[in-house]
């Protein structure tokens, strides 16, 4: 496989050093949480080869969740190597693939390396980024090996009602695909979300992760949940040649956490609720910037209304006012486009990064 690096990574905040950031919008998940503030021993837990399809004692519990069974489930390290897992077992040079665009980079990037068919679902912003599914159905007539979607989207915050969710599960049931629906956001849905997608077919392949919505990447903990035996049989066989099986840490740390979930999640929600209330009023008084307003997650997808240099507009909001978001080159749409991410940031940061994107702006019109 001929691997090449991302945009989205080699320019990422973690790349580029935090020390050179004073405003992070760049993010797409909350706030880190600080190990300590879990309050957690790890001293007890033994440090050998677990189980291959995950901690029981965590399956379980998303299980319960879910409304699904354990045996559903695979944890993995990470959502990213959840959908690696899913594409490099599903597709290659004689497959097809309906992927949503934009969308997480890994999504589109790991099949083109199988060099696999890829068909774009374009989300639009006149159509309010939302997924056209007469433009699917007809697409999907071709019968694709896989369907892939996300919902709450990365980076545009759409998301799918129950009723649409069970649309798309249709037309994969009748043109025999399987369908991939990226749920990593599906806790931090504005409303309350349809039920997780994998536990209403066997045709449905959900991942999800405790990275974006919880503040845990460091921990490298993330889930496939399928009721498809064969598929699970092929995912824990990918699973066992790449890593054998997750760090047994990783495993407690996140059982623990979801465990006092309320007690951790609570105040992550409510600073989102303030950060978005500040966004949104932001939004509406910007004459440079215009956007759709996302249902979940922690991110938007505005566009730039003049029309500037956007190269230099990028450099500048970095180099002179040390503030990062996330280009559209990252999701293979025009540079007046941005993602914004408003769940990492303090409120105070939010709003100073807010207000470097309109100084940069406004010192590029013409």
């Amino acid at each position: 496989m001929k691997y090449k690096r991302m945009p989205i990574e080699a320019e990422s905040p973690e790349e580029l050093g935090y020390g050179t950031i004073e405003c992070n919008l760049a993010e797409s998940s909350v706030s880190d949480t600080n190990f300590k503030d879990l309050k957690f021993n790890i001293k007890d837990i033994p440090l050998c080869y677990g189980d291959h399809k995950g901690l029981p004692a965590l399956r379980e519990l998303l299980a319960a969740d879910y409304n699904m069974k354990p045996e559903h489930i695979i944890l993995v390290p990470g959502a990213a190597a959840g959908l690696f897992i899913v594409s490099t077992a599903l597709l290659n040079k004689q497959s097809q693939l309906l992927v949503e665009r934009p969308n997480y980079a890994t999504n589109i990037e790991t099949p083109r390396l199988l060099e696999c068919e890829i068909n774009f679902i374009d989300l639009h912003f006149e159509e309010q980024y939302q997924l056209d599914l007469y433009k699917l159905s007809t697409m999907a007539k071709s019968k694709p090996t896989l369907i892939s979607i996300t919902t709450p989207h990365n980076p545009t915050g759409s998301a799918l009602s129950e009723e649409e969710l069970l649309e798309v599960i249709e037309l994969a049931r009748k043109h025999n695909s399987y369908l991939l629906v990226d749920e990593t956001y599906r806790d931090l849905s504005f409303n309350t979300p349809p039920p997780l997608a994998a536990s209403l077919s066997d045709r449905v392949i959900s991942v999800s992760s405790v990275s974006k919505a919880y503040g845990l990447p460091g921990i490298r903990m993330g889930w496939i949940a399928c009721k498809n035996k064969r598929l699970l049989e092929l995912f824990l066989a990918a699973k066992e040649q790449i890593f054998i099986c997750n760090s047994l840490l990783d495993e407690h740390v996140a059982l623990h956490y979801l465990q006092n979930k309320s007690k951790f999640f609570t105040p992550i929600l409510k600073h989102i609720k303030k950060n978005f209330a500040t966004l949104e009023k932001q939004m509406s008084q910007s004459k440079n910037l215009e956007w759709v307003k996302p249902k979940g997650g922690v991110v938007c997808y505005p566009r730039i209304i003049p029309k500037i240099n956007y190269n230099q507009f990028y450099e500048t909001l970095y180099k002179e006012h040390k503030t990062l978001v996330g280009a559209g080159h990252w999701f293979e749409t025009d540079k007046k486009y941005m993602r914004i991410g408003f769940g990492w940031p303090t409120n105070d940061q939010l709003k100073q990064g807010l207000a470097n994107i309109e100084t940069t702006i406004n010192g590029l019109k013409k």
